[in-house]
């Protein structure tokens, strides 16, 4: 299966053309935003609906906080496992399920960042093999330029600037889902802002 690349933000947009130039400007180009479709009516959304209308921005999500894509399907499956767990295919006393699934999402990639950590102490860092060619479709060489740039942030870090630039959520809705203060995560935005761009510099 192909994924696309959601549209990315302005400041997104920028950094990809300061890493690549004309070349960046023209993935840029290519992640415009399309026309979001509203994934239900007046009624109250059920689990159905949820996946439906939400899985693959999940994914583009889980792929900014775990870098691989298989395991970003896996995240994503076991957050809406989790909201299934909670709360049923009907979604009954959940009054925000899209943020209450963005917090799912970030807790199941946490598990796995934990995982591999534990795993690295005891074995080899896995060298992997060559990209598949749906991620090679997903993620063009600038993109993965700053892809390998945000995993050299701390975890903390990631969230909050994969959430606040990509997911485009406010101060106040990271500061839900991570459960951190408005203070902490501008603070934190800020200096993952400024470490981001000079490990970009430097890659250039």
């Amino acid at each position: 299966m192909q994924y696309a690349i959601a549209a990315a933000p302005p400041w997104w947009s920028r950094l990809l053309a300061r890493v690549s130039g004309a070349e960046g400007r023209a993935v840029v180009r290519e992640l415009r935003p399309r026309a979001r479709v509203t994934p239900y009516d007046e009624r109250p959304p059920t689990l159905t609906d949820l996946y439906s209308a939400r899985r693959l921005d999940m994914v583009r999500l889980a792929l900014f906080l775990v870098d691989d894509l298989h395991t970003a399907e896996d995240v994503v499956q076991d957050a809406f496992a989790a909201v299934c767990r909670a709360y049923g295919t009907s979604l009954d006393g959940l009054q925000d399920p899209a943020a209450y699934l963005h917090t799912a999402v970030v807790n199941a990639a946490r598990s796995v960042l934990r995982r591999r950590r534990t795993a690295r102490g005891y074995t080899p860092p896995h060298q992997p093999a060559s990209a598949p060619v749906d991620e090679r479709l997903l993620l063009a060489e600038e993109h993965r330029t700053v892809l390998d740039a945000l995993s050299q942030l701390t975890v903390r870090q990631r969230e909050v600037l994969v959430l606040r630039y990509w997911s485009e959520l406010t101060e106040a809705q990271i500061a839900r889902t991570l459960g951190l203060s408005r203070g902490t995560v501008k603070s934190t935005a800020s200096r993952a802002l400024d470490a981001l761009e000079k490990r970009l510099e430097a890659s250039r």
